[in-house]
């Protein structure tokens, strides 16, 4: 007969954690014994998964409960279950916890990551006089994907670049590079083009940044910088994205009727260090997704782009200094808005973040949660 668990959930902090090593289906460390006729756990549920925690439970036989003291918890990276990747080259895998009620909280962000796939499997097990455990045989093997980074760390973020964007300067143009061949009407080359309407298409956002980031793989958009060079005003001459570029006047995508969101924060082993920022028209498919997932800034004043209304009701412009603006417009964009001309420049490709992997060693840009 299976009983099943209490609804309370105790939460295993990283304090009340001890480690020890794992292979096989039988425990390895020297204070376990042989496996005893514990009762196995059965029907392993995960729930209320984040991007560094999550509950577990299973139901157990009655028989033989009262001699649980411990659980263990046998938690692997599903992408090579007999190699631990886990951040720190020499942390096991298994978690010891004290027998306390079910559902507990599992939580730890050095040894979860976001958007990681795991597998876990648990045994029961019992302290005996001498220190050493007799234990359960290993319950099956469940797989689960942690979270995307909630609001909450995505504020975290936020606090830690508007610490160092610095002062706001005026601009007036976006602008995106692209090689040649992207402008050109009979180009097929491109899914982010319709050559027919000449259209620049929103597209999926490539995994570039941090890796819990809730936009990453699932927003679509058309990317534009908008950072200029402080001796002149302008947008710089070099770009590591092509030598062709589309000029469109701020106005025109950044007004009273566009949201605007933080997606991101992170470097990619060097100095300088980028922000995402998502420009939503009011109401439009992509300010419907941003909406509860990415914290959403006063249009007229933050740390980062600013659209504001002068007295002659004119708009004007401004962006952080010290961090590189990555924007991500929802909506497709006409060509015949702007312009589109040959810059002067280098293409600079060590400088693309297409694809680029956050630093997780910075602590400028880096949150107490998995990277």
């Amino acid at each position: 007969m299976m009983e099943q668990s209490s609804l309370s959930s105790p939460s295993v902090e990283l304090k009340s954690l001890q480690l020890c090593d794992r292979e096989g289906t039988e425990s390895a460390d020297s204070g376990i014994g042989d496996v005893d006729d514990l009762p196995v756990p059965q029907q392993i549920r995960i729930s209320s998964i984040t991007c560094d925690s999550f509950k577990i439970s299973w139901d157990m036989e009655s028989r033989g409960r009262d001699r649980i003291t411990h659980y263990f918890i046998d938690l692997n990276k599903t992408e090579n279950k007999k190699e631990n990747k886990f951040k720190h080259k020499d942390v096991p895998t298994k978690l010891v916890a004290k027998a306390v009620p079910l559902p507990m909280t599992v939580r730890g962000h050095w040894f979860l990551s976001p958007r990681t796939e795991y597998t876990v499997a648990v045994q029961t097990a019992a302290k005996q006089p001498d220190g050493e455990y007799a234990v359960s045989q290993w319950s099956e093997i469940i797989e689960f994907c942690t979270a995307d980074y909630s609001t909450v760390h995505l504020n975290q973020l936020l606090q830690k670049a508007e610490a160092i964007a610095g002062r706001m300067l005026p601009f007036t143009v976006f602008y995106r590079n692209q090689q040649q061949e992207y402008f050109q009407q009979d180009s097929p080359s491109y899914r982010s083009r319709d050559a027919q309407c000449r259209r620049m298409l929103p597209v999926v956002k490539d995994n570039s940044g941090s890796h819990g980031s809730p936009i990453s793989g699932k927003l679509e958009g058309v990317f534009f910088s908008c950072n200029t060079e402080f001796n002149t005003g302008k947008p710089p001459q070099d770009s590591p994205y092509g030598p062709y570029r589309f000029q469109i006047q701020a106005d025109l995508l950044f007004n009273q009727n566009t949201n605007i969101y933080f997606g991101d924060f992170y470097c990619m082993y060097t100095s300088y260090h980028y922000a995402i920022l998502v420009l939503a028209p009011d109401g439009s498919k992509g300010d419907v997704f941003c909406k509860g997932r990415l914290p959403a800034l006063d249009r007229s004043n933050n740390c980062f782009l600013s659209c504001a209304e002068e007295d002659d009701g004119s708009l004007s412009f401004r962006h952080a200094q010290d961090v590189i603006l990555e924007l991500i417009y929802t909506e497709p964009v006409d060509l015949s808005l702007g312009t589109v001309t040959r810059i002067s420049g280098h293409q600079l490709m060590s400088q693309s973040t297409v694809n680029a992997k956050k630093d997780p060693s910075c602590k400028i840009c880096n949150i107490s949660v998995g990277r």
